[in-house]
């Protein structure tokens, strides 16, 4: 297993807008992964209370204007059951490349697959080290590769040398290919993959006064990690309590990331999206 990598890199991510979505449904909120469509009109986004919806998203230039939602519905238990309390808090998200989505869990931790809408989960082969994850603190982030693999962060646990561990599926067994370095006491709430085949890492840290954010990201060749960079790592209160991210092309063949905010159903959080440019 590779160890973290030392170096670090300061390329500054260009801030563009924040917004603060509202519905008055009583599901809404709690969003914890979302996914960007390729033309960046829609959004699909998850709830860590076993909920899944579909989004429109209405923009003027670089501002998001409004967002519509287009459908919600819960995700299922293997056994087609509705998952409520610990079982199912649903954390990360990515998309199959064949259809489909897989869900990371940090109630009991797991992910799983859903071939469809309203489809029972199939969950994947769980390592005996997995019950041994801190409650409420495993699989928050998930990502997907070129090849299919997927890849998921646990947000608490860490090596004996104080390193994030990364858990890969490859699709017939999992492994710990490398390491994350822990950098100031953030951590890991969503990972993405993007256009450019770079891993994205983003991250939290509580304070008295709200949430700072970071959003990192690394190159990645096989089994070692290289060119860590920092994108942007904000003051407390900046941002709500940013937990996943999506990494895409705009129209003008800019690199963005939008992330979402978990309200944690807390009048005094708030939904909001949050967007920003990255360099290439």
């Amino acid at each position: 297993m590779a160890t973290a990598v030392a170096a670090v890199e300061i390329k500054a991510a260009t801030y563009l807008h924040s917004f603060e979505w509202r519905d008055p449904a009583t599901w809404f909120g709690g969003f914890s992964a979302l996914q960007v469509s390729d033309d960046g009109q829609q959004i699909l986004v998850l709830s860590d209370r076993a909920r899944m919806a579909t989004a429109q998203i209405e923009r003027d230039s670089d501002r998001i204007t409004n967002i519509r939602v287009l459908d919600q519905w819960r995700i299922l238990s293997s056994q087609g059951h509705i998952m409520k309390g610990g079982v199912g808090d649903s954390e990360g998200l990515a998309l199959a490349p064949s259809g489909g989505v897989y869900i990371s869990f940090e109630g009991v931790h797991r992910v799983a697959y859903y071939a469809a809408r309203g489809a029972r989960s199939r969950v994947l082969p769980r390592l005996p080290e997995f019950d041994d994850l801190a409650d409420n603190g495993s699989f928050e982030g998930l990502a997907i590769d070129a090849r299919g693999w997927l890849y998921t962060i646990p947000e608490k646990d860490r090596t004996a040398d104080g390193d994030i561990p990364v858990y890969r599926w490859n699709g017939d067994a999992w492994s710990i290919p490398f390491v994350l370095p822990q950098r100031a006491g953030f951590k890991p709430v969503g990972a993405d993959f993007g256009p450019d085949g770079k891993f994205y890492l983003l991250e939290r840290k509580l304070g008295f006064i709200g949430f700072r954010s970071r959003l990192r990201r690394w190159e990645v060749t096989d089994d070692v990690l290289s060119a860590e960079e920092t994108l942007f790592e904000t003051a407390a209160g900046i941002h709500d309590n940013l937990e996943g991210v999506s990494v895409w092309r705009d129209g003008q063949g800019r690199l963005r990331a939008t992330m979402i905010s978990d309200d944690n159903f807390l009048a005094l959080q708030r939904t909001e999206l949050v967007e920003y440019l990255l360099p290439d």
